[in-house]
């Protein structure tokens, strides 16, 4: 699935167009800063954004990368969305939401029965796009490490 089309926030432009991502930045803000993602190489990186659903926000004036989302899905029944990051610099703007709000918007027609995803410190964030707790959280198990 490709989008040429994107939305704007403020200052910002959000994309789903996978030319537009910035692959060395999306890998230095993860590796060096996102607690789920330090340390991360650069050939996981570029083999999950090649694997992944990706969208970017970006400066409008610049063209700039500013923030990056992924989404891990079959595009018919599920979808994992990862890798939630805006750059300190744009944080406080709405971007975040704005950005999540544009990936739940893009993945709608697609008629998911479900998009999962984790978070350690956003949760705000996420319940205002509508997210919400697992309601049998007994139900869910993972393999590796957690």
């Amino acid at each position: 699935m490709n989008d040429d089309t994107a939305t704007r926030h403020g200052a910002y432009e959000i994309s789903a167009d996978p030319a537009r991502i910035d692959a060395a930045r999306v890998h230095h803000w993860l590796s060096t800063d996102a607690y789920w993602a330090l340390g991360r190489t650069r050939e996981k990186q570029d083999a999950a954004i090649a694997g992944s659903l990706n969208f970017g926000a970006y400066a409008a004036d610049s063209g700039e990368q500013v923030a990056y989302a992924r989404v891990v899905t079959d595009r018919t029944t599920f979808a994992w969305l990862c890798d939630v990051y805006v750059d300190p610099a744009a944080r406080g703007t709405g971007l975040g939401t704005a950005l999540v709000t544009a990936v739940r918007d893009h993945l709608e027609p697609l008629g998911l029965r479900r998009v999962l995803l984790a978070t350690a410190d956003a949760h705000g964030v996420y319940e205002k796009v509508g997210f919400k707790p697992l309601e049998s959280p007994g139900k869910w198990m993972a393999f590796g490490s957690q």
